[in-house]
């Protein structure tokens, strides 16, 4: 197998009513920075585009391959967008993370051009909203590759949400596939608190919960809330903020601190049923599930998104028992939920403020999705941070 020479990403990021001029000023940032590298080569980008420059998708596409012949290129479109430190929310603007990886370490796929042949390790997706059974497309591409997990997101878009996989794509899955010799981390921050504890489903019906351990659901619902359906005006408030974290029988519900782990499925609630005492949530679910029910918490969310970025530097650090020799993080890519960003966590740019002090000065884009991929799951409400790393040369031995 072919050793892994990547080692550096460049990043550029602009906002600009052109999108041409944006490019021109995030090229003038990428080349900038590569004239300190002589030895880099541009193989693979990863290029997001608030909703903004779709209309122009295409022309970007072509400007990218004039500037970096032979440059393969993967991505989507956004509400909003993210670069190191920096968010852009419906405002013309575009991220780019070029990445000198050698061709045979990644492939980059798309309807036109699916996945056939060795089977990869892991995948960067993205996804259209509009995709019928999304989640069950998501679990199947899971099942082949050679890790099971995946990380990407779902593009966001008012209009137009197109998808970018050397070419510019509508409907279904793109993304990038890449070999085990490509070193990667990804961590999922939930931000959820759960607000009672976990019980198995033991009824339902499509998306309605009958009963939790042999017992009513909403019987539970109310009592984990600690409200009566007398009082319908309060409820309904509260429930405006109530979630529910769905785990498949056998996956571990619980992280570390008690939060969800990556196996859950946060959900919103979306009706109850007095007369059944039943409770309707925007997933199907079947009895052997297990189910939380949860709500959102800034500062929860905060601290897991901290608690990731440290499992990272941590797992980064190696184990000289273990023989794990250390390695150093050389790009990184974050994709959040639109629910989430700096308006969630307190002010503008917030959120990525966040990872840039806890992870570090690291190159990083992504994007605001209307739906995360983690593992094998589709899920919301959260933030998927994915590292590439090389070993650390000046800290082994």
């Amino acid at each position: 197998m072919t050793e892994a020479c990547l080692s550096a990403a460049l990043l550029g990021h602009a906002t600009h009513p052109d999108a041409h001029m944006a490019l021109a000023l995030a090229a003038a940032q990428l080349e900038s920075q590569r004239a300190g590298r002589p030895g880099f080569q541009a193989r693979l980008g990863l290029l997001y585009l608030t909703e903004a420059y779709a209309g122009q998708a295409e022309a970007l596409l072509d400007e990218i391959r004039q500037r970096w012949p032979g440059l393969q290129l993967a991505g989507t479109v956004g509400v909003g967008i993210a670069a190191s430190g920096v968010e852009y929310w419906d405002e013309p603007a575009l991220a780019l993370l070029l990445l000198d990886l050698p061709t045979d370490q990644f492939r980059v796929f798309s309807g036109r051009h699916p996945l056939e042949g060795d089977t990869p390790w892991t995948a960067l997706v993205h996804a259209d909203p509009s995709t019928p059974d999304l989640s069950e497309l998501v679990g199947e591409l899971a099942e082949r590759t050679g890790s099971g997990q995946l990380f990407g997101g779902v593009a966001s878009a008012r209009n137009r949400a197109v998808q970018l996989a050397n070419g510019v794509f509508a409907g279904g899955l793109s993304g990038v596939a890449f070999s085990p010799a490509v070193d990667l981390v990804s961590r999922m921050s939930q931000g959820c608190q759960p607000i009672g504890p976990t019980r198995t489903v033991t009824a339902a019906e499509r998306n309605l919960v009958l009963t939790l351990d042999e017992q009513p659901a909403l019987l539970f619902l109310l009592k984990d809330l600690g409200m009566r359906l007398s009082e319908p005006d309060p409820l309904m408030q509260r429930l405006r903020n109530v979630l529910a974290g769905l785990t498949d029988a056998g996956d571990a519900d619980r992280a570390r601190g008690g939060q969800f782990g990556v196996d859950t499925r946060v959900r919103h609630l979306v009706g109850l049923d007095p007369t059944r005492q039943a409770v309707a949530i925007a997933d199907w679910v079947e009895p052997g599930q297990q189910l939380a029910f949860c709500q959102r918490d800034v500062e929860m969310a905060r601290r897991d998104l901290v608690r990731i970025c440290a499992e990272i530097r941590d797992e980064l650090a190696g184990d000289e028992e273990s023989g794990l020799p250390p390695r150093r993080p050389v790009g990184a890519l974050y994709i959040s939920c639109t629910g989430r960003g700096g308006g969630h966590f307190g002010g503008p740019s917030a959120e990525l403020q966040i990872v840039r002090h806890a992870l570090g000065d690291v190159p990083l884009v992504g994007f605001f999705a209307a739906g995360e991929i983690a593992g094998r799951h589709l899920v919301s409400y959260t933030g998927v941070l994915t590292v590439f790393a090389v070993p650390d040369e000046g800290q082994a031995g």
